[in-house]
């Protein structure tokens, strides 16, 4: 698990330098300034991409937010990586338009009106897949990928969709094969309370582990406004924050070891 000060948020060259009260507001977030690219420049060795795609059936329970977050840590630890918005509402994209110049580099794919092709090269692709995603587009997507993070919310309006969207994906040959890993994020999660409790028991009998647990807390909207993450931010608060996505990060790693 990668620590504080050895590589998360601590990147050579970028120490400290995000200060979300300094020139936020007066940012002009604009995607004629994003870097499309098809391909990942660095490659080294014979290296592979890791695929990573978020995807849930069931709206609103924060895959953007697990993409952008996710791509924003492997780009602050010196990786090069790549994030693909599938969605219509283009939420990644927007949040990539606003990313400070000086924030460690992600490069942009639009893929919000046909599924494109893996960049060549060694680094990460993280996909934001479409929300609603179900049918043949799910079943193509999840091929593509090398790895499944599947968000959730603690209700019961998730549980019931999570289900069916795993059931459904479950059947795709690499998935039950083990080809392809499945992980559950637990979005806005408050510890000791009944809905905690409840998301823990329904997940247990799904089959698939739990990779993080991620608090519920309103600097991720702040962050989300500025195109940064809390990787990029300094301070304590963020700190606390960061310490949620490491389990996460570990499974992410563990598939890159397999490559």
């Amino acid at each position: 698990m990668p620590s504080e000060s050895s590589e998360f948020g601590s990147k050579a060259g970028h120490p400290n330098w995000w200060n979300p009260g300094r020139g936020a507001r007066n940012r002009v977030c604009s995607e004629s300034r994003l870097n499309y690219k098809t391909a990942i420049d660095r490659s080294r060795g014979d290296q592979r991409l890791l695929k990573i795609l978020v995807a849930n059936r069931k709206g609103g329970c924060g895959k953007t937010t697990v993409a952008t977050q996710l791509a924003s840590a492997l780009a602050v630890s010196g990786h090069a990586v790549c994030l693909a918005d599938a969605d219509r509402q283009r939420s990644s994209l927007g949040w990539l338009a606003c990313r400070p110049p000086e924030a460690p580099p992600i490069t942009a794919l639009d893929w919000t009106k046909e599924i494109g092709k893996p960049p060549k090269g060694e680094g990460f692709l993280v996909i934001d897949a479409v929300a609603g995603l179900h049918g043949k587009r799910a079943v193509e997507m999840v091929k593509l990928a090398d790895l499944l993070i599947l968000p959730m919310l603690p209700s019961a309006f998730d549980e019931g969709v999570t289900r069916r969207f795993l059931d459904r994906i479950k059947k795709v040959r690499r998935i039950a094969s083990g080809r392809i890993r499945v992980g559950i994020v637990g979005n806005r999660i408050r510890g000791g309370t009944h809905s905690a409790g409840g998301f823990e028991r329904f997940v247990a009998g799904l089959g698939a582990p739990i990779v993080a647990r991620v608090r519920d807390s309103q600097l991720y909207v702040q962050s989300a406004a500025t195109g940064v993450s809390i990787f990029d931010a300094r301070g304590r608060r963020w700190r606390a924050l960061r310490a949620d996505w490491y389990p996460l990060l570990a499974f992410v790693e563990q598939d890159a070891a397999r490559l």
